[in-house]
Parts: C-alpha cells; sequence; structure tokens
C-alpha cells in the first residue's frame, strides 16, 4: 500500500501525511499536483493522496476545489492541520539586497506579502509546485535568487536564512485531507465535519438563499462556503460546503434530502472527525430524538392514532 503527497520531502502535504498512523511504514508517493495526486487514487496506484484544500489566511485552495469537484469515486477519510511558517532562503553568497527573483508555491507566497513589500519591493515571484521545490531549484539552477521555503528546511540543505518566520500570521494553520477511494463513511463521533459540491440550479433571484435554508431551518451550521465557477457559461457557479456534523445526523440527513430536491448535482464527499475536535451545539428541535419524534408522530396521524 501507498500514499501520495505533494513532494518532495519536507513540504507541509508530507508533515500531514506523517499524521496518519496507517501511513507510517508504508510507501509514499512524491507528486508534483492536486490533480495528480487524485488521479493516482482514482487508478488505484495508492491507497489514498494527501491534498491542501484550505488555509487559515487565504481560504480555500481552488486548484483542490475544483479537481475534487470533476473526480469520480472518490471521498475525504480524515483531516490533519498542520501550522505553517516560513523562511525566505538563499545561495550561499547571496544577500538579501541582490534579491530580485523569488520562487514560492502561490499559497505560500500569498501568506508572505507584508514581509515581502517592505524588504523586496521589487521584486518578481516566480510560482513554484512547492515550497520545497522552490529551495532544491536554488542549487540547481539559476532561474530564482531566492525561496520561500517552510521555517526550519535550511537545516537540511545548503542554503542561508535571509529572512526568518516571514509569515504574515504566525498563527496560520492550512487544513489537510486524505482522500481515498469511495468506502462506507466511518461511523459518527460527535466531532464530525460533512463536504459537500453543490451546484445551484439556475441562475435566477433568491437562489443562494433556497440553498442555504436547506441549512438553516434545519439548524445545521456551515464551516466553509465558497463559489467555484462550473465553467460552461458565465453565472453558473458550484458552492464548495464544509457543514458541522455527520450525514447520519437526522439533521444533517434531512438537509441532503433538501438539497437533493434542489439541486442538480449535490457532490458528497465524505463525513469524516474534524481535526480540532470541535462538537457542534444542536438546538433540541434539530436533534437526533427532535426528528425521530416529528416521523412517530407523523405515522401515528396516518394510522389515524390519537396524537
Amino acid at each position: 500500500m501507498s500514499y501520495a503527497y505533494l513532494g518532495p520531502v519536507g513540504t507541509f502535504t508530507w508533515i500531514a501525511l506523517g499524521q496518519v498512523e496507517e501511513a507510517r511504514g508504508a510507501e509514499w508517493l512524491a507528486v508534483n499536483n492536486v490533480g495528480e495526486a487524485l488521479a493516482a487514487v482514482e487508478r488505484g496506484d495508492v491507497i489514498a493522496a494527501m491534498i491542501a484544500v484550505e488555509n487559515s489566511i487565504e481560504g480555500g485552495v481552488s486548484a483542490a476545489q475544483d479537481a475534487l469537484a470533476s473526480s469520480n469515486g472518490l471521498q475525504i477519510l480524515g483531516e490533519y492541520l498542520v501550522p505553517v511558517n516560513f523562511d525566505v532562503v538563499v545561495r550561499s553568497g547571496t544577500d538579501l539586497p541582490s534579491v530580485r527573483v523569488i520562487e514560492a508555491h502561490p499559497v505560500a507566497y500569498a501568506q508572505c506579502r507584508t514581509w515581502l513589500e517592505k524588504n523586496l519591493p521589487r521584486h518578481e515571484h516566480l510560482p513554484a509546485t512547492s515550497n520545497v521545490a522552490a529551495a532544491i531549484a536554488l542549487n540547481d539552477t539559476d532561474r530564482a535568487d531566492a525561496a520561500i521555503a517552510p521555517h526550519g528546511y535550511s537545516e537540511h540543505a545548503d542554503l542561508v536564512v535571509v529572512g526568518d518566520n516571514v509569515g504574515d500570521n504566525p498563527n496560520a494553520v492550512t487544513r489537510f485531507v486524505l482522500i481515498g477511494r469511495r468506502q462506507r463513511v466511518a461511523a459518527p463521533t460527535g466531532t464530525d465535519k460533512t463536504t459537500l459540491i453543490v451546484e445551484l440550479p439556475d441562475d435566477r433571484p433568491g437562489g443562494l438563499l433556497e440553498m442555504l435554508e436547506q441549512f438553516a431551518t434545519r439548524g445545521v451550521n456551515l464551516s466553509l462556503l465558497e463559489s467555484r465557477p462550473i465553467g460552461d457559461e458565465l453565472g453558473r457557479y458550484r458552492f464548495v460546503i464544509d457543514l458541522d456534523g455527520h450525514v447520519e445526523d437526522e439533521r444533517v440527513a434531512d438537509a441532503l434530502l433538501g438539497l437533493k430536491r434542489f439541486s442538480p448535482r449535490v457532490q458528497f464527499l465524505g463525513s469524516y472527525r474534524r481535526a480540532d475536535g470541535h462538537s457542534p451545539a444542536i438546538s433540541n428541535q434539530n436533534s437526533d430524538a427532535a426528528f425521530a419524534d416529528a416521523r412517530t408522530w407523523l405515522a401515528r396521524l396516518i394510522a389515524g392514532e390519537e396524537v
């Protein structure tokens, strides 16, 4: 059994995969992008792939969201959180004032804007597949003068740090999910999250509100709601949704039934234990017991019994 991750060794995705107990001792396959990782899972080349889906500074990772929307038969098996911070590294002999081109993964680059604008106001950004790849390239090519690397990476490479802990927010966290093939959903734990991708049926006033009402009327809290263009025409969007709860929770199941009646496509990407252990607050009228009691009441009405 093997697992895919955005390589090379030392990336934040590599760190996240290290949190998966089942992956320890297994073979790890380094890939260059999310599409490659998910394709490896779909083909059966790997048992699962770790991908980044959200950052506390930049929000959802659009490349991952779009790749998941076009995937088939995949499911989120688990969630993992990795604190992230960065250093600016250069080759030996290069000083900060001489840096003109800096190579970095786009997400990391966005998280270091304040430091970069202050210390390198005229620099150019060269996108990289990963921050470790950018750092490695410094000693292999001359396409860039510096790189943004994971904090502390210079201890494993012949590089010099010219900017330490350059992230705009020292408390930044990236959320990763382990993607596997479709399987039976794990049992509820009470600290669960469910991920969906939902398309609006058409572009009309109140369409988004009607979708959101499926959750609001059942007391389901949304922890992530981001729109992505479907791509077939202007004004057509799909929504990536993370909600508090498990598909086997009565309120969540009822919301999904409402979405299915409303939307032309509801993509269920899994219910899984939250990495932060958060338990949602559930009102009495939205508890499992309240839904069961309502069904019993209706059945007795139909049977002609006293209620």
